[in-house]
């Protein structure tokens, strides 16, 4: 048996508080998005935490917690102080546990996401095999899961499109499995090409349909569709760049824009494109707009 203790706490807190916690026996520590927080990083090698965090702290079943429930009841940085409760949980696997949570999703009649350890609903469709891991994109984000429908319902044959803010690669395997002769997947960050060029082998895609590039090694280029699921800031300082990418009536894509943030990127992009009607999900926003000729 092992004990839960759940705590909220500001970011600025989290270091003593984690600091308490392992002196006081916590064999593990699990941080979560307390308030639903995106995080914009837009520096390398930086973790950054949600400004509202629920901290999870394992202990186990010999643990006395009682002295610790009543110090971090007086303690006004913690946002839960009042309401401490210890929770038992069984023993269990917990290697394998948090697999359960991950399961196939479905985008359109014939597109699926499906982790590795599980057989995919359909095998006739389109099924693009990836486990979650530190590249943004498993398909259960509300911006993934737009760009993937619009994929779906838009990618036709021997396009070539790129995929610029590629992560974990998932809309370049998506574009490449409905049918783009070749994807460009650019990323600044190295860790992202080398999951995506694992996520490639993984499903089994002809070597040069996906082609990985950091931005500035990216050839002089014009694709039929460039998809960029990154942030609203970042995208309206591309918006030049990408209408330089996109030829004469290709398409773009631009999500990872919050609601209110929708006029903003609009503005920026209106000049060299024509815009679609803004899809939205979740509070999160999908523009796609074609090159004017």
């Amino acid at each position: 048996m092992w004990q839960e203790l759940k705590i909220q706490v500001l970011s600025d807190s989290v270091p003593l508080l984690e600091e308490k916690l392992f002196a006081s026996g916590a064999v593990s520590l699990t941080y979560l998005d307390a308030k639903d927080q995106p995080i914009f990083l837009e520096i390398l090698n930086e973790t950054p935490l949600w400004e509202s965090v629920f901290i999870l702290s394992l202990f186990s079943e010999t643990t006395d917690l009682e002295p610790l429930i009543s110090e971090l009841g007086q303690d006004r940085a913690i946002v839960n102080c009042n309401e401490l409760k210890i929770k038992t949980l069984a023993d269990q696997d917990w290697e394998t546990k948090w697999m359960v949570d991950f399961q196939p999703m479905q985008f359109g009649d014939k597109l699926w996401v499906c982790p590795s350890w599980i057989t995919p609903p359909d095998p006739s469709a389109k099924n693009i095999i990836l486990d979650p891991g530190l590249a943004f994109g498993s398909g259960d984000h509300p911006t993934t899961s737009l760009c993937l429908s619009w994929l779906y319902d838009h990618i036709t044959e021997e396009q070539e499109v790129m995929d610029y803010g590629c992560g974990s690669g998932i809309l370049s395997i998506a574009a490449t499995l409905l049918g783009a002769s070749t994807v460009y997947a650019v990323d600044y960050d190295p860790q992202a090409i080398t999951a995506i060029s694992n996520n490639i082998e993984k499903n089994m895609i002809s070597e040069g349909r996906i082609r990985t590039y950091l931005p500035e090694d990216l050839p002089t280029i014009r694709v039929d569709c460039l998809v960029a699921n990154i942030l609203a800031m970042p995208l309206i300082e591309l918006s030049e760049q990408f209408s330089n990418l996109t030829k004469p009536m290709g398409k773009l894509v631009l999500s990872g824009i919050l609601e209110e943030q929708t006029n903003s990127v609009i503005q920026h992009y209106k000049r060299w494109f024509e815009i679609d009607k803004p899809q939205e999900k979740d509070g999160w926003v999908l523009i796609s707009c074609t090159r004017k000729g």
